[in-house]
């Protein structure tokens, strides 16, 4: 794995990233979220959920950008996740990310496909961008989708220590023992890279939906440490 990929993973990346819990706000306010070991399967799930469908869509926008694509894709791929994520809260987390990201991401790689995305989405959302700026940096499909899939587990992990005072050892201990489960949804989503968008896979999470959208109601009733 190259700089670029370490430098899009990283958390000082001002991609907008450190700014959302992915849920964990609104497990630990409903008392869901607790420990050490409610941390480990939240993030489990969350990676094989909303991880795994970040992954797809970073790793085909890599291989979108990496082979050129006819106009209209861009919008075609956006559509498509937009479809399979049906928290709105959720679709403006991603889209508020993906701003954030495409901002940082052109000042590090300036390419004529960000403007391509752009021109035909102006908001795209985050795995898109993530896809299109590892493929400008330089990296396969697999690796946009390892990162993505990390950015989906090592947020919220984060989250975890700032709202519960978790032992960060311990949180850090339970997001690398997912090093197998991330690899596999990276092999996966590498796999599926060159469908079409309306072939990706579609995993859902109603879970996280609901906490998204309940997340969004408090955050506008009362003030909240994260935007989602």
């Amino acid at each position: 794995m190259g700089l670029a990929a370490l430098a899009l993973a990283d958390s000082r990346f001002p991609g907008g990233g450190h700014v959302h819990s992915g849920g964990v706000e609104e497990a630990s306010s409903r008392g869901l979220l607790r420990s050490t070991a409610d941390l480990r399967e939240f993030l489990r799930g969350r990676l094989f959920a909303a991880g795994s469908l970040q992954a797809v869509f970073a790793a085909a926008a890599a291989h979108a950008a990496q082979r050129g694509v006819h106009s209209g894709h861009w919008a075609d791929l956006d559509a498509e996740l937009d479809a399979r994520t049906p928290s709105p809260a959720q679709r403006e987390a991603s889209r508020a990310q993906g701003r954030g990201m495409l901002r940082a991401g052109r000042a590090a790689w300036p390419s004529p496909v960000l403007d391509r995305v752009v021109a035909e989405t102006p908001r795209p959302h985050q795995p898109v961008v993530l896809g299109v700026l590892a493929a400008s940096a330089g990296s396969p499909p697999r690796e946009a989708a390892l990162i993505a899939g990390y950015l989906a587990i090592s947020g919220p992990a984060s989250a975890g220590v700032r709202l519960l005072g978790l032992d960060p050892f311990e949180a850090n201990a339970a997001l690398v023992a997912l090093s197998a489960e991330l690899d596999q949804i990276a092999d996966e989503a590498a796999r599926v890279a060159g469908l079409t968008s309306a072939e990706l896979p579609a995993p859902g999470a109603p879970a996280l939906d609901l906490l998204a959208e309940a997340h969004d109601r408090h955050h506008r009733e009362e003030v909240r440490l994260f935007a989602s």
